[in-house]
């Protein structure tokens, strides 16, 4: 039986459109070998990391949902969240967050690229 695979995101400098598709599992093209006939895989987001490159805390804000959406109700990881000066809010999931193909992870901060995202997880065929 496969494992899933190791996966590493970012980094990736936050804007201050809210709305800006950050995750999205999709794989474009599914043509694979002869005899083997592939899926589009999920993620698992194990960890989260959000840094402060500047001297004044920093607010962002975690969607999951549909592309270039943030739908009350969706909200998976604080909503201005602050971020002190130089410094980094972790977030860790044993389990993982699970990312489906049609799931975006979307969002932003307040102050234009003052937070960098980064996170690692798992990516695995269904």
């Amino acid at each position: 039986m496969a494992a899933n695979k190791t996966i590493r995101f970012g980094p990736v400098a936050l804007t201050t459109t809210l709305t800006t598709n950050i995750i999205n599992g999709t794989v474009t093209s599914l043509a694979g070998p002869v005899g083997f006939t592939m899926t589009q895989p999920y993620l698992l987001l194990k960890h989260i990391r959000i840094v402060n490159k500047t001297t004044a805390a920093a607010t962002f804000s975690l969607w999951l949902g549909a592309t270039g959406a943030n739908l009350a109700g969706t909200e998976v990881i604080g909503i201005a969240l602050s971020v002190p000066a130089n410094a980094a809010f972790e977030w860790f999931s044993p389990i993982g967050l699970r990312m489906d193909v049609a799931d975006f992870l979307v969002g932003g901060s307040a102050t234009a690229t003052a937070l960098t995202f980064e996170a690692e997880g798992e990516i695995g065929l269904i």
